[in-house]
């Protein structure tokens, strides 16, 4: 992911986004792996699985937010702080995820939401879903697999995978 992003988009003008509290750690380090800002949404929920306010900590207006989570299902919560982020000034604003499960509505929420393009990675297949929302896009973890392998069986490092770029 950390190399999609240096790929393509402008890294001076990006900011990483958790869109809750549970992922601040992964975004602080993507963003610290990437030399930029991070910022972080509070939920406050009404009750299990239904969030009645998100509060945006950090400054996102006139840049390109990156939201950065591990998996996106319904994509209620990843769309919610796509808008909240719209709102706030960002520039553009994008998602990126793990692992797209994609169920239900998903497909219909990413589409009438503000992101303007979610980003997962094929640990899932999207082909259908490529097929059928068009701010679909997918990052192919195959090249990074086999080097995990292929370090597996050298007996190298395949730490030094989560602390390096490219991968």
């Amino acid at each position: 992911m950390i190399l999609y992003i240096r790929e393509n988009f402008d890294v001076s003008n990006v900011i990483i986004v958790s869109p809750d509290a549970g992922g601040a750690k992964r975004a602080t380090s993507m963003a610290d792996r990437l030399g930029v800002e991070f910022a972080i949404f509070h939920k406050e929920r009404k009750k299990a699985n239904e969030v009645s306010r998100m509060v945006l900590v950090g400054n996102v207006k006139d840049k390109i937010a990156i939201l950065v989570d591990d998996m996106a299902d319904t994509c209620g919560t990843i769309c919610l702080a796509g808008d909240h982020l719209a709102e706030a000034g960002a520039e553009r604003v994008f998602a990126i995820v793990t692992h797209g499960i994609l169920s239900g509505n998903a497909l219909k929420t990413i589409q009438e939401s503000r992101l303007e393009q979610l980003i997962v990675t094929n640990t899932i297949s999207q082909k259908e879903n490529k097929i059928k929302c068009p701010k679909l896009e997918v990052i192919n973890v195959a090249p990074t697999l086999g080097e995990v392998v292929r370090r597996s069986h050298y007996g190298e490092s395949v730490s030094k995978l989560f602390h390096e770029v490219p991968y």
